[in-house]
Formats: C-alpha cells, structure tokens, sequence
C-alpha cells in the first residue's frame, strides 16, 4: 500500500495524482503491447500467444485470456512458469511470451524467460522496474515505474487485456478493439470517482473480514480472477486470513456442504454474463448463514462504456473497490499488508 499521507476526497491513505498516473501509464503500456503483438502477426512471425505469470501476477492475466478465447482465432494460453522449467516447455521463434512481474525479480519467471529465449521465443515483461533481470533481458520492456502493490492489479490487467485488443483490432474479431484504448483515456478519473463513491462501504466490507479468519470466497467469469486473487495474495498473503476460494460454477459441487450458520461468505458479482451464477450462490447462502458480504461491480459508475466493454473490465473495477477494502482492513487489524512470515524472508 502507499505511504503516502495524501488524502483524496476523504480517502483513506490515498494519493490520487499517483493512481492517476499509474493507471494512465498502463494503458499507454497496453497499447504499446498491442501494437507490438499486432506487427508480429502483420509480418507473419506470431503463431502464439503465451502468458507466463507467477502466481498472483499470473492470475491477472485470466481476463486477457477469457478475451482471446472469446473473440481471437489465434492460439493463446496461460501456462505456470514453475511448470514450464521442469516440465520443459515447448516455445519457438513463433512464440510471443508475456512475463508479468512486478519486482522483475521472481526467480521462476527469470528461468523460464531465459528457457523461452533460448528457444527463438519474443518476449515482452510488464513490470515497475527497468533495471531489474526480467527487464534488461526481454525483447520489450514496459514499464509502469510508480506500480505497486495497491495499484498494480489494475495496471496489470489494462495491459494484458489492451495487448490482446491489439490483436482483435487486427482481424476485426471484437468490434470495441480498435477504439479500446482511446476509449479508456479517462476511465483512471472515473476509477477513482468509484472508490470515492464506495469507500463508506468499503470501512463497512473491512470490518466484515477483520471480524474472523476464515472465509469462502466466489465469483464467476470475468469477476473470478479478482476474487481469486484477493483470497491468495491480499487476504492469505497480505493479512494471513485463511480462505476457501471457489469458482461459483463451481460452488454446488462442493462447497454448499460447508455452508452453515456463522460461514462467512464473499461474493464478487460482476457485470457480465455469468451474473446468474453469483445470484444463485448469494440466494442459497442467505437461508443458511446471516454473514453474507456481496462486492457488486455493476454498482460502479463507468459513464458511457458500451457494455461489452464494460464488462471486460469487471476486474479492473472489482480491484479498484477491493483496494479501498484493502486500505481500511490492514488499519482495522493493525497488519499492515507489507507484513510476511516467510515470502523474501527467507530460502524455500
């Protein structure tokens, strides 16, 4: 979280003009992706797109993902680095890979770029650091220098989601692709109108998971990524608040069983079409257990977006909410989120 003690329209800890600028330059990185993907399939050396993140920074490119899936003909995965390195991943000079790192420093996203450079592969890293071995080693780098831990799921996925719009643009295959990125010139102004508009009810969420250790946590389509990766990297990581996070497809084929008076349950609804799949978990808990907490990007106000549109950035929306949840549960617990037991602390 920032340090910063500016506060922006009554906000907790928050310096506007820096998530300003942060979220700005992401797009700007995002548009440089998608150009840079776009000229390698005009000049027909791109045969595939490959997204290696570890960890969390792998989890904020499911929504990227999810677009290509829906709209590219074009091959384009998300693969584990640790699974790659000792599984010897296959990549060629055909191979477009995409390394999100922040830090530029993670030890298994280093090994598998230098696995897929030896390969012929083009690589591109997103991270906040020019100088660090991710960086300097890369085909592109694109630098959102100033991204941090606060600001950094939204950066990530503006990026990743602009690269693959570059793409769309190309063969026509989603009809918002081209506009995408001049679209969202001031969606980082609108970002932060939606958290000054939920930040009373963000104290109210923060007290909601400062009050036990143990929550299931759900969502589904483009919402699942940032409900994903608020359980394992903010709640787990950041506030060691053991979670159960379960896709809502998912939810009626296993975790309903756990549900009972006194669980604890968060749901991320998002704006798109799986909307139905979080109503329903919502309805069934509400008759077993009063402590049901519902974070609804469709309540964020993104002004004239078209709606497909705005539904591909249900993430980008849910984190900018989630940030503020963030910002008062580390006061509420007096943990604040840079606390670790053992992550860089220590040989694992």
């Amino acid at each position: 979280m920032t340090t910063s003690t500016e506060w922006a329209e009554g906000l907790l800890n928050f310096d506007q003009e820096r998530y300003l600028r942060i979220q700005s330059a992401a797009i700007a990185r995002g548009r440089e992706l998608g150009d840079a993907l776009a000229q390698r399939q005009r000049a027909g050396s791109l045969e595939e797109v490959v997204f290696l993140g570890t960890g969390g920074a792998g989890i904020l490119m499911e929504p990227a993902l999810r677009l290509a899936g829906r709209h590219l003909s074009l091959p384009v995965q998300l693969r584990h680095p640790a699974e790659e390195v000792v599984g010897q991943g296959a990549f060629g000079p055909g191979s477009a890979v995409v390394i999100p790192s922040l830090s530029g420093t993670t030890k298994e996203s280093i090994a598998v770029l230098q696995q897929a450079k030896a390969q012929g592969a083009w690589i591109a890293v997103l991270t906040a650091h020019a100088d660090s071995p991710l960086a300097t080693a890369a085909d592109l780098t694109l630098v959102n220098e100033e991204a941090a831990d606060d600001s950094s799921s939204e950066s990530f996925y503006l990026q990743s989601l602009l690269g693959i719009a570059g793409l769309a643009a190309q063969s026509d295959d989603w009809g918002p692709a081209a506009s995408l990125a001049d679209r969202l010139a001031n969606l980082p102004e609108r970002l932060v109108a939606v958290k000054t508009a939920y930040e009373n009810q963000a104290a109210d969420a923060a007290a909601f998971l400062a009050a036990r250790d143990y929550y299931v946590v759900t969502a589904a389509g483009y919402a699942w990524p940032a409900a994903h990766y608020y359980a394992m990297c903010i709640l787990e990581e950041m506030q060691w608040i053991r979670t159960r996070p379960v896709h809502a497809a998912h939810f009626f084929h296993g975790t309903l069983e756990l549900m009972e008076p006194g669980v604890p349950l968060v749901v991320i609804a998002g704006r798109d079409e799986t909307r139905p799949l979080t109503d329903r978990v919502i309805d069934f808990s509400r008759t077993v257990t009063d402590h049901v907490l519902v974070i609804d990007a469709a309540d964020a106000d993104l002004g004239e977006l078209p709606g497909e549109v705005s539904a591909v950035l249900t993430p980008v929306v849910v984190a900018a909410l989630l940030e503020r949840v963030s910002a008062h549960l580390e006061v509420l617990r007096d943990h604040p989120l840079t606390t670790r037991r053992y992550y860089r602390r220590m040989a694992y």
